[in-house]
């Protein structure tokens, strides 16, 4: 079951063709993991939308913003930022699979659009900088932070075929 504050009652704009509501929303919603980066679970996430009856339901058209938290893939030091994403859904009584939202019982649950909204603009490979350096794989010193003399072995034979191959 949906968050409350994620689910909209919208009777009234159902009985009135055009009308709109604004609605804004500041609250968390754990389980926003993606394969890199989260959304913490007591971050709130915040949305400022726009919803408007149509002919065949509610569009809710607007922003969702939230804070997102990672170690950085190279250094695994603690990585943070901000999105913002811009969402233009519709909800209907019959939806289609994949492409629109239900709207059942005169409400629009929020929860999916956010969910799918906020986890496909996570960072899949989140950096602390882009010019990071990364662990050293042999000693696994922070390179960003001290110089090791652990890259300078002579690398493995056995991989000296793959050197010359042209990619």
């Amino acid at each position: 079951m949906a968050a409350a504050p994620f689910r909209i009652n919208v009777a009234d704009l159902l009985k009135r063709p055009g009308a709109q509501r604004t609605v804004s929303i500041v609250a968390p919603l754990a389980g926003l993991e993606g394969p890199g980066s989260a959304v913490p679970a007591d971050a709130p996430l915040g949305l400022d939308l726009t919803l408007e009856r149509v002919s065949e339901g509610i569009v809710v058209r607007g922003s969702v913003r939230a804070r997102w938290a990672a170690p950085c893939s190279r250094c695994l030091s603690p990585v943070g930022g901000d999105i913002a994403v811009h969402v233009d859904e519709l909800y209907e009584r019959t939806p289609l699979e994949g492409e629109t939202y239900p709207l059942e019982d005169d409400i629009c649950d929020l929860e999916p659009l956010v969910r799918d909204a906020v986890l496909l603009e996570l960072p899949g490979v989140p950096l602390c900088r882009p010019d990071c350096a990364g662990l050293c794989g042999e000693c696994g010193a922070d390179r960003n932070a001290v110089a090791c003399d652990c890259g300078t072995s002579e690398p493995d034979p056995r991989w000296a075929a793959l050197r010359s191959l042209d990619l």
